[in-house]
């Protein structure tokens, strides 16, 4: 007999685990605990096996059901469902770990160290805010010029060129990480020459009055400061 949502909201605990059969093989694993598992049982290459179902009450009585509906379906089609979830779980951890975010935190912790702290702090912060919300969960090798290019314009728009520019050339070293450690095959960071718009250079106040300019030379030829100083201009 089927089993009713008042009855398996009513089971109680008892002194041993018991099950209260569904159909089709699915039955509800009760145990002294008060813990509700839903477990499937079935046959595969002569073999039985189990299969669990989630937990009751987060895992209904029908979600149980679908997820039994569907194992059978794979073990209509010749295909152990116990192999299928172990392969949708290496999966989606394979998935987790060449995610962009995860390669780029792996990129960045390794040069990190060699780079002065005010440096590593400001391109962890600009991967940070403006590259891993958009494109931090995709596989890296997923990750495609349009695609980044977006996120790149998000920070274009708000007038930020140069933060752009410098995400962009960060995001080429973190491919060519991923490409270097198996991961990814190509850079389409590369493919973005030329689609941001450019960095208007702001040049320095210069000195044009000739006779100002000699006064600096001759302050120059007379300095008598820092001996590092003296050799930088010399060989300028």
């Amino acid at each position: 007999m089927a089993l009713t949502d008042i009855v398996v909201r009513r089971a109680k605990p008892q002194d041993k685990p018991y099950r209260l059969a569904d159909e089709k093989g699915m039955y509800l694993e009760i145990t002294p605990t008060a813990s509700k598992y839903w477990r499937w049982k079935y046959r595969f290459a002569g073999k039985e096996k189990r299969l669990a179902l989630g937990v009751y009450p987060d895992v209904a009585l029908a979600e149980a059901r679908e997820a039994r509906d569907a194992a059978r379906k794979l073990l209509a089609s010749g295909v152990d469902p116990s192999d299928a979830r172990k392969a949708q779980k290496l999966s989606r951890t394979e998935h987790a770990e060449n995610s962009f975010e995860a390669v780029a935190r792996e990129w960045f912790a390794k040069y990190a160290p060699i780079w002065v702290a005010s440096h590593s702090d400001k391109i962890i912060r600009r991967l940070e805010r403006d590259i891993f919300p958009w494109v931090g969960g995709r596989p890296v090798a997923e990750v495609t010029a349009p695609v980044l290019l977006t996120s790149l314009r998000r920070i274009e728009a708000r007038g930020a060129i140069e933060t752009a520019h410098r995400a962009l050339q960060n995001c080429g070293q973190i491919f060519r990480y991923a490409i270097a450690t198996g991961r990814a095959e190509r850079d389409p960071s590369a493919d973005l020459r030329g689609a941001l718009s450019p960095v208007i250079e702001t040049h320095h106040a210069s000195i044009t009055d000739p006779k100002a300019i000699g006064d600096l030379l001759r302050a120059i030829e007379g300095y008598q400061g820092s001996l590092v100083t003296i050799e930088y201009y010399v060989t300028v």
